[in-house]
């Protein structure tokens, strides 16, 4: 697991009129702290730092360390609010955590072992990626960034599904949580459909020649 610590301030001004000046003076993110026993409490970031760490696709999988006025916060990535066409985050949402009770996570998909399968290198299999995020249910010290999805055995026509995801100890998969009928694909490698439209074509081209050949006969 990644350790982030971002700084914070805690934020009195509040309103739309208050969000404006602060996107303005460009140097502080407007976000809430949320969940547990406390209160919600509103804050601002350090921008430069906050923008650093959404680049990385660890930070929105992770317990992030927030120093609120000197105050230690643990917490998670629930949402971000970006502006409609500038590449401008808005607003953020984080919740606590706390490290007794689990916590439920959308953690990212990572492929491996596409470059040793034997479909795939024979370029007689195309690989199909089903889904990119799974949802996780963890106490927050068995958090895990992403899960594998090791594709190296996979063969034409297979299709790997969510009970065949190896999982950290502790994790578990809320989806497969609701009943086999839940157990959805994340994987497979199906035959190259270019060949089979290339077939047809050529089929096609053989029918009107074919078909020219007779009239021609015919006359």
């Amino acid at each position: 697991m990644s350790d982030y610590q971002l700084t914070a301030n805690v934020r009195h001004d509040l309103g739309k009129g208050a969000s404006r000046r602060l996107r303005r003076e460009n140097q502080q993110v407007a976000a809430i702290i949320y969940g547990g026993e406390k209160a919600p409490q509103p804050i601002t970031i350090d921008k430069p730092a906050f923008y650093k760490a959404i680049e990385e696709e660890a930070f929105f999988s992770s317990i992030i360390n927030i120093d609120v006025d000197g105050a230690k916060e643990q917490v998670v990535v629930r949402d971000l609010q970006r502006h409609p066409f500038k590449a401008l985050v808005t607003h953020a949402d984080f919740l606590r955590v706390d490290a007794t009770h689990e916590m439920t996570l959308n953690v990212p998909l990572h492929v491996i072992g596409e470059d040793s399968n034997q479909s795939i290198k024979e370029k007689t299999g195309v690989l199909h990626v089903l889904a990119n995020e799974v949802e996780v249910s963890c106490l927050p010290k068995d958090l895990p960034e992403y899960l594998e999805v090791d594709i190296a055995e996979l063969a034409i026509g297979d299709t790997l599904h969510l009970s065949d995801l190896k999982l950290p100890q502790g994790v578990t998969l809320v989806e497969l949580s609701h009943g086999e009928e839940h157990d959805a694909g994340v994987a497979s490698i199906t035959r190259p459909t270019v060949a089979a439209a290339d077939e047809e074509e050529e089929d096609t081209v053989q029918d009107e020649s074919g078909e020219e050949q007779s009239k021609d006969k015919s006359e």
